[in-house]
């Protein structure tokens, strides 16, 4: 044996040829099962698509380049646990085009601030960041609570999502400028918008003119959502796991 495998080092050729068979059978071992699965992440419940304003303040999210200095990823390391809670679960990221997990934290991870503040907090600390922590070193986002947000194309941003995959419907597409304003009316029935994206989005006042929504607005509301939409009080990973596996349509013999 321990001939052979000398004649193997020492044939570069040889060496190269064994290396790509080990290499290709480790990739089919690992890709081919995928193909066969209808998803490979395991569904949870609660978790749903953005609503068109929060949609719209994702988009401002990664263009203000939050997503640089802000991580959305908790690993289930004690001190991460304990500092921002839950580790992070792959469904919670699942409708994201594209993710936002971030890659370095010079601010605290944001997996979990939805509910944290209130939205007066996140308007002040957005217009001056160190008028609330005051050795930030975030620039002012004074200007989006000037800039009314643009609406009028969130319903083909929807599409575009839908043919990845993200679960909007006709209706959902249809009512998206609406939905958009109709979040920010608190006084106003919210019943469709409920129906759509669940009863947990509860229109309210997030600083703005209501019914005519900034962009100060879509992203305090793209933030209040983060970490909010699965029950960890009742979160039970092998349930879950149960479930997604009674769900997969199975494959009748003849």
């Amino acid at each position: 044996m321990l001939e052979s495998h000398k004649k193997l080092e020492r044939n570069s050729i040889l060496l190269l040829i064994f290396a790509v068979i080990a290499v290709s059978i480790g990739g089919i071992v690992e890709i081919v099962p995928l193909f066969r699965m209808q998803t490979t992440i395991e569904p949870v419940k609660g978790v749903r698509p953005l609503t068109p304003l929060e949609l719209a303040g994702q988009d401002i999210y990664i263009r203000e380049g939050c997503n640089v200095c802000h991580s959305q990823q908790i690993r289930p390391l004690r001190d991460e646990v304990q500092r921002y809670g839950h580790y992070s679960l792959a469904a919670e990221s699942m409708y994201d085009h594209p993710f936002v997990w971030g890659s370095e934290r010079t601010g605290p991870d944001l997996a979990r601030v939805g509910g944290k503040y209130s939205n007066t907090w996140h308007v002040e600390h957005l217009t001056n960041p160190r008028s609330v922590v005051p050795e930030s070193i975030m620039p002012n986002y004074d200007f989006l609570a000037k800039t009314y947000l643009q609406t009028w194309d969130l319903g083909d941003r929807m599409k575009v999502l839908r043919f990845e995959g993200v679960p909007y419907t006709k209706d959902d597409i249809a009512n998206a400028q609406q939905d958009a304003a109709l979040q920010t009316l608190p006084d106003e029935d919210a019943s469709g918008l409920q129906a759509r994206y669940g009863a947990k989005v509860i229109p309210q006042a997030f600083g703005g003119t209501p019914g005519s929504p900034t962009e100060m607005d879509a992203l305090i509301a793209y933030l209040q959502q983060l970490g909010t939409q699965v029950d960890f009080t009742t979160y039970d990973p092998d349930f879950e796991l149960h479930a997604a596996a009674a769900a997969e349509p199975k494959t009748v013999k003849k």
